[in-house]
């Protein structure tokens, strides 16, 4: 059985991945629980966790870059 690496995202990836702003990353990370990794002042992301928190999330979609 072969092991797949996963890689961890930084923020500017994540963003990237999403289409949104680091303001509002940090704002989903804050205030609805998205799932993220602090090691440090870094924040890392896996990208299939947080492929899955959007998909069950049920925000706004006014709640993006404001």
């Amino acid at each position: 059985m072969s092991e797949v690496e996963v890689r961890w995202l930084s923020i500017k990836e994540i963003c990237a991945h999403l289409g949104v702003s680091n303001d509002t990353v940090y704002k989903w990370i804050d205030k609805h629980g998205m799932p993220a990794h602090r090691l440090g002042r870094l924040w890392k992301f896996k990208r299939e966790d947080v492929d899955s928190w959007v998909k069950g999330w049920r925000g706004s979609s006014a709640d993006t870059n404001r």
